[in-house]
């Protein structure tokens, strides 16, 4: 492979790895509200 193919495939998985870290976040986020909304519902 010639060195420009492995930098723009290095290039697109940080962009994939970037985007996947983004995503688990906000799930871990929408998650948390969402317990936060049933706890303070149950009390």
């Amino acid at each position: 492979m010639a060195k420009e193919e492995i930098k723009k495939l290095i290039e697109n998985s940080k962009k994939t790895i970037d985007q996947d870290k983004d995503n688990f976040a906000k799930s871990i986020k929408d998650d948390l509200s969402g317990f936060k909304k049933n706890t303070l519902t149950k009390i």
